[in-house]
């Protein structure tokens, strides 16, 4: 439910028994962005409702702060490969400005430190992606967790026979008023976060 987008590789997390959140607005573009409406009346007698697991992980707190812990995740490591990234290039600029003048002996080691240098910024993007992906995995666990109850209970409580996922149903059209998001959120933010 909870997911950023890949930083080092171009490849989509892998998908889980929900499909993945897009990573929560900077707050710069979350104040932009319009609040949403408030719930249609949930129609008597209705048997069937769904929510929208992706609007869930964005707009709950608990969905905003695993999102925001993947962002600085994703931030720490992108600067950590900057880093890495700027010292091969010193490296590099120094043998193409003065390999000409230097010795054989210290030509060959500069080639060798830029291979070593190569290969660990290509581990470490490796490294970084997988890192990215088990706290991805682990923080939709999490939340899953802490959802399925809350769903779970919304669901008896307005004596639903089924409770679909909008995003992997494929709804075409539904009562808006059997939307169920907005009120999983709240019932949600309302739980008291266990550590």
């Amino acid at each position: 439910v909870v997911t950023a987008s890949p930083v080092f590789a171009q490849a989509q997390a892998p998908a889980g028994a929900a499909r993945p959140a897009q990573p929560a607005p900077a707050p710069a573009q979350a104040a932009a962005q319009p609040t949403p409406p408030p719930p249609a009346p949930f129609p008597q007698g209705a048997k069937v409702g769904f929510v929208n697991l992706q609007a869930i992980a964005q707009l709950s707190a608990d969905g905003k702060a695993a999102a925001a812990r993947v962002n600085a995740l994703a931030q720490k490591k992108q600067t950590e490969a900057a880093d890495k990234a700027k010292a091969l290039q010193a490296n590099q600029q120094k043998l193409e400005t003065s390999g000409s003048v230097m010795s054989e002996a210290a030509r060959a080691q500069l080639q060798k430190d830029i291979d070593r240098q190569t290969l660990e910024g290509q581990r470490f993007e490796q490294d970084a992606q997988q890192e990215l992906t088990e706290l991805q995995q682990q923080l939709q666990q999490d939340f899953q967790v802490k959802l399925m109850p809350v769903l779970e209970a919304l669901s008896k409580e307005k004596g639903l026979q089924v409770l679909f996922s909008a995003g992997d149903s494929g709804v075409i059209w539904a009562e808006p008023g059997i939307d169920l998001t907005l009120e999983a959120v709240a019932r949600l933010d309302k739980n008291p976060a266990k550590k």
